[in-house]
This record gives C-alpha cells, sequence and structure tokens, in this order.
C-alpha cells in the first residue's frame, strides 16, 4: 500500500512541474505489476466490502481498481482512464460504498450515464455490492414512468443512476426532490456524455449540486470535452490511466471483410453459419437497418433480436435479457448497445455498418473478449468504407487481418437471402403501418418475434415463428 502511495505521489510532483499537464498523472507500468497490492485488502477496503467481491467472484483488483480506489479513499478527485471490460465500475462503487459505511446519507451519490442499458447495469453492481450493507439504488432513466419514479425518488435512496435528460425533468417539475446534500458525483463514459448529447443538461446538473464534492470521471476514450469538463467540475484530480492509447484488450481477434455493399446480407449469413454455435452482437448505423436485419436473419431461421432507440425501455430490457439469458444468440444493435454493457458471452462482435466515429470501434468491440476471455470481432468494409476503416486502423495502430472467406459458397445463398429481404422489407413496411394506426393500447410490434404476418398473406394462412423449414415452406408456396 505504502508502495503505491509513494508512487502516485512521486508521479504527482513530477506532473506539477509540467505545465502542459494541469493534473497529477498516476499510470501502471507493465513492470510495476510486480509490486501492486494483489487483493481489495492491501488496496485499504474494508472487510465487509471485501466479502461482498468475494462474493461477486472477484478474486482480485484489475489494474484500474488498483490505480484508482487507494487515490479515491485518501479523498481525492479521480479521472479513470482504462480500456472498456477493465472494470471501471468496480473502481468507483468500492470508494462510493466505503464513504456510505463511514457516514450513511440519503441521496448520497449521483451517477451520471449517457444510456439506459447502463444505468440498470451500473445499479445492479452497486446492489450486488451493497446487499450486505442495505444500499438502496435508484434508477432514473426516460422510457419509463415519470410517476413511479417520483415515488421512488421520496424514498431518498442512497445512490442515484440516472441519464442527465430525465434527471433534469424530475429536478425541475418532483417536489421535494434535491441534490443539495450530495456527496459524490460520478460520469461513467464522460466522453459520450459530453459528446454533444447532453452537455447543456451536464451543465445545469453542476449548477444544482453542492460544490463541496467529490467527482469520479471515467471513460475509455479521453477528448477534449472531457479534458475541459474536468477543469469545471473536478479539484486537483489524481488522473489513473491505464491505457494511454486508444486500446484493445490482446485476446480480441480483429478482422476485416472486403465486400462489395449489395452483398452484405449474403456474407452475414455465410459468417453466422460458419460460426454457429456462438453468440454475436450485429452493429447496424441505423434502427432501422437494425430491424431490417433482425427480421431477415428470423426468416433464414437464426434466432436474432434486435434493440436500439425506437424500441420502448420495457422491450428494449426485454431483447438485453433474452440475449443475455442465451435464448437468442444473435443480437442486432445500434450503438445503444455499443458503451458499457457487460454480457459476459458474447463470442463475436460484427461491424455490420462501419462506425463513422472511429473511437465507436473501440466501445463496439469491447462487447466482446471482457475480463480476460477471448473473442473475436469482424468489421464489414465496402467500397464506401476505405476511408473510415482506414482511421479506425491508425487509431487503434495495428494492422488487421482479412477474415478469410468462400465466395462461391457465399454467392450459393444469394437466392435465399433475397427472398429473405423481400420478406423483411414487407415486414417492415406492414409494422409501420400498424404504427400508423394504433388500435388503442400498447402494440407490441417493437420487438416483431413472429415474422409470420406476411408470410401468411403469402402462402393464405399458417406459418409460425421464423424457423429456416417455414422459410422454406413459404418460398415453396410462393413459386
Amino acid at each position: 500500500m505504502a508502495d503505491l502511495e509513494d508512487n502516485v505521489s512521486l508521479n504527482a510532483d513530477e506532473e506539477i512541474g509540467d505545465s502542459s499537464d494541469e493534473h497529477k498523472k498516476c499510470t501502471l507500468d507493465a513492470d510495476q505489476d510486480e509490486d501492486t497490492p494483489k487483493t481489495f485488502k492491501d488496496l485499504g477496503v474494508t472487510e465487509v466490502l471485501c466479502e461482498a467481491c468475494d462474493q461477486l467472484g472477484w478474486k482480485s483488483p484489475t489494474k484500474i481498481q488498483i490505480e484508482a480506489v487507494p487515490v479515491a479513499l485518501q479523498g481525492k478527485d479521480v479521472i479513470g482512464l482504462a480500456e472498456t471490460g477493465s472494470g471501471k465500475t468496480g473502481a468507483f462503487a468500492l470508494p462510493i460504498l466505503q464513504s456510505l459505511l463511514a457516514s450513511p446519507q440519503r441521496l448520497h451519490t449521483l451517477v451520471l450515464t449517457p444510456t439506459r442499458e447502463l444505468a440498470f447495469q451500473i445499479s445492479e453492481q452497486f446492489e450486488a455490492l451493497g446487499s450486505s450493507i442495505g444500499v438502496k439504488c435508484a434508477v432514473i432513466v426516460g422510457g419509463i414512468d415519470m410517476m413511479s419514479q417520483s415515488l421512488v425518488l421520496a424514498k431518498k435512496p442512497h445512490i442515484v443512476i440516472a441519464t442527465p435528460g430525465r434527471l433534469i425533468d424530475h429536478l425541475e417539475n418532483t417536489k421535494g426532490f434535491t441534490l443539495r446534500a450530495l456527496k459524490f458525483l460520478v460520469m461513467d463514459e464522460a466522453d459520450r456524455i459530453l459528446n454533444m448529447d447532453f452537455e447543456t443538461e451536464v451543465d445545469k446538473i453542476l449548477k444544482v449540486i453542492p460544490r463541496e464534492r467529490r467527482t469520479f470521471l471515467f471513460s475509455a476514450t479521453m477528448t477534449k470535452k472531457v479534458q475541459k469538463l474536468q477543469r469545471a467540475a473536478l479539484k486537483d484530480p489524481v488522473k489513473c490511466a491505464v491505457s494511454t492509447k486508444y486500446s484493445t484488450v490482446d485476446k480480441l481477434q480483429q478482422y476485416y471483410i472486403f465486400i462489395p455493399s449489395k452483398y452484405k446480407d449474403c456474407y452475414l449469413v455465410s459468417i453466422l453459419n460458419d460460426l454457429a454455435g456462438n453468440s454475436f452482437i450485429i452493429f447496424c448505423s441505423t434502427c432501422n437497418n437494425a430491424q431490417r436485419v433482425a427480421l431477415l436473419l428470423r426468416n433464414l431461421g437464426i434466432t436474432a433480436i434486435s434493440l436500439h432507440g425506437q424500441m420502448s425501455q420495457n422491450k428494449r430490457l426485454g431483447a438485453l435479457n433474452k440475449f443475455k439469458s442465451k435464448s437468442r444468440s444473435v443480437l442486432l444493435a445500434t450503438d445503444v448497445a455499443s458503451r458499457g454493457l457487460d454480457i459476459p458471452h458474447v463470442d463475436c462482435v460484427i461491424n455490420y455498418d462501419i462506425p463513422t466515429h472511429s473511437k465507436d470501434y473501440i466501445h463496439r468491440v469491447g462487447r466482446t473478449a471482457r475480463a480476460g476471455r477471448s473473442g473475436k470481432s469482424i468489421t464489414f468494409v465496402t467500397q464506401y468504407d476505405v476511408e473510415l476503416f482506414q482511421r479506425i486502423e491508425s487509431l487503434i495502430g495495428k494492422k488487421l487481418p482479412a477474415f478469410p472467406t468462400q465466395e462461391e459458397e457465399v454467392m450459393m445463398l444469394v437466392e435465399r437471402v433475397s427472398e429473405a429481404q423481400r420478406f423483411a422489407r414487407l415486414e417492415m413496411k406492414e409494422q409501420g403501418e400498424k404504427r400508423k394506426r394504433p388500435k388503442g393500447g400498447d402494440r407490441d410490434d417493437d420487438d416483431t418475434e413472429q415474422s409470420s404476418g406476411v408470410r401468411k398473406k403469402v402462402r393464405g394462412g399458417g406459418g409460425g415463428g421464423g424457423g429456416m423449414k417455414t422459410g422454406r415452406g413459404a418460398w415453396r408456396g410462393r413459386r
């Protein structure tokens, strides 16, 4: 423990003299690894929380936890930079729970996150770690009834985990809800929160919370905006960086495929067949595309489910749970799912549409090869994406190898895939019409588990869920 503190303060002294960097730094080098603490107890975490970590199966702290926890326990503000899947949530949850144990207080901590799913996941971790000490959390996100959230806030939970927009709604409209006694502010995935989406909301929130507070800023990527926010919101922070370069995990095998854009679907189906038995997250650039590809795959008998911003919150959580419980093997997602989501069993990430922001690539492929496991990522590069792909390669500092595919085998799928594309388009059209004329009640079309409506029309009845048999039967009926 003393070694680590000495190392932090030494680094801090070196940095103070350097006018280019305003804050202290504590970075972990590979050769320092030998004398770093190996248990949570060595980091200064109390017995109760050490037991909680043990029950969760956290045997030893990760690099970012070794760096950030002791500094946070000393009462300093922290900027944590670490690759995705490296245990950032634990790095801020443990010091906060320890502070709560020392001086219990309602509305003690506010955690801001960019996406709703990440908010629920952080809440699960806080509750798991704090179950023995009775920690109460409230998740305040959009897409859920404000009235029921107001009732939860009226009970004054210890920890509020929120997306900025909905939190502002409550601060402005919910009587008696105030954050004036707040002790901790955490911004997880700070770069995404600030990426134009939420800048004004964050400014408003900073105005209504106390100046005398502790602030933790965590992110996988550091941007100019995060540096600006850090000047505004943090006091004399210590920077704990485990990955300074934009990095992807070592155990991740990354590939690309260069293909004509009109055969994207065929190549996707071919890869899913070749790697059958694995679970996949496929990233698309638009909600529409995610929905279309999900329908297409269901028509071919692949158990696919979509997750995107146009689905209601219950549907989004439902889709996520189906994928987590392995009842669906393929999740079609927009960048809603690229940040922070921890689904342990993802074997392969496919970038169906290449991300326009290179940094999003790091977050997307970070959904696999988590917590020491290995994983694959495959990026589709069409004739229109070459420049974007080169940007990604220069960002991660690697030349990616090509994924081996047999062109003749892929071309044999063209006929079946184009038939499935036609069904998917018809179903999308049908759903669009249903949305325009709702017949009262909550429509259940968001997830469209049954991809059978169009087939019934085509075949004149019959046809259940999207099995391969049904699909072929539908095609026979058509011919």
